[in-house]
């Protein structure tokens, strides 16, 4: 995969988008319609939710060091 540069999120979030497709969702025949997001008070990203329209399929958790670089991203 590419790399986006920062600040160009249109372009982010459809890398992100196409990235995830390729991850097995919980049962065939699922898909991912929709991202959602929340931002932590500092402007880093505090999760990311998958969809399959209404159906939340599953929730990546991101954790960030005290440097402002990623620690960890846990799915549920």
């Amino acid at each position: 995969m590419t790399e986006v540069a920062y600040g160009r999120y249109e372009e982010a979030y459809r890398a992100i988008h196409s990235a995830l497709m390729d991850i097995a969702c919980p049962s065939p025949g699922q898909k991912i319609t929709k991202l959602a997001f929340t931002w932590n008070v500092d402007g880093t990203l505090a999760t990311l939710k998958a969809y399959d329209g209404t159906d939340l399929l599953f929730t990546l958790a991101f954790t960030w060091n005290l440097d402002g670089s990623l620690k960890e991203v846990a799915r549920t």
